[in-house]
């Protein structure tokens, strides 16, 4: 890879992620695809990069565990150099339902992946762009939700409030980071058309709640990506700290 920007995108083999991994593929990023178990589909990623003219590959690790966080890090630090940018991105439901019949181990298993691991994500890259470790700063964009705002009663209340935590963490980092030449910043999408909510077991719930935006329709990952993208770029310069809704205005 070339000496050009290198964004680590986790989670990125799949909806938000990978639009925000071909488009910044398309706008002169070095990419890494980060994924967790479907090769295939990081890989076709990786390809739809490089027929455009981009440079990409893909790196398997479990970003809920710490020990895979580290092995990441230190491959792509060893293999292409510190990361300037990143996308975290990487994040999961569990099964729709109520709080009190919600399985123990899902809680766990969300907090540990949506919390724990995108703090630890943000920790490993935030070494990597510090000036006093050879780092040129950068920029950070974590994917937040409406369930934030909404909290997604009867449906992901746990899930609502990880991504609370990833509020937080926003606020809190982009305040430390800043004389750094750090920005960190995020995106709250809405009803967003991805294979999320089928792995929630409701397939059907963009039918059903679309009208609920005031646009009157679910949103694509292009749309929010495109929002991410913005927050990467230089053009966003003045810009950390921020929340940005992609949500049709709901």
């Amino acid at each position: 890879m070339s000496k050009a920007k290198l964004l680590l995108v986790t989670g990125g083999s799949r909806g938000i992620g990978a639009a925000c991994a071909r488009a910044a593929g398309r706008e002169g990023y070095r990419v890494i695809v980060n994924y967790v178990s479907d090769e295939k589909a990081a890989q076709n990623v990786v390809t739809d990069i490089q027929k455009a003219g981009g440079e990409a590959e893909a790196i398997k690790a479990d970003v809920g565990q710490e020990n895979e966080i580290l092995r990441l890090f230190e491959t792509i630090a060893k293999k292409f150099g510190p990361i300037t940018h990143l996308v975290n991105n990487a994040g999961i439901i569990g099964r729709a339902g109520t709080l009190v019949a919600a399985d123990p181990a899902t809680i766990r298993k969300v907090i540990d992946l949506n919390v724990t691991g995108a703090i630890l994500v943000a920790r490993e890259a935030i070494k990597q762009m510090l000036p006093v470790n050879g780092g040129k700063g950068g920029a950070i964009v974590n994917l937040s939700s409406m369930a934030a705002s909404l909290g997604a009663p009867g449906e992901y209340t746990w899930y609502a409030a990880s991504k609370g935590a990833i509020d937080s963490l926003t606020v809190g980092l982009a305040r430390e980071v800043a004389k750094e030449g750090i920005r960190v910043n995020a995106v709250s999408p809405g009803l967003i058309e991805t294979d999320i909510h089928a792995a929630g077991g409701q397939p059907d719930r963009l039918e059903r709640l679309a009208h609920l935006t005031p646009i009157g329709r679910a949103g694509s990952a292009d749309e929010v990506a495109a929002a991410i993208l913005w927050l990467l770029s230089d053009h966003a310069s003045y810009v950390t700290g921020a929340n940005i809704r992609v949500s049709g205005g709901r």
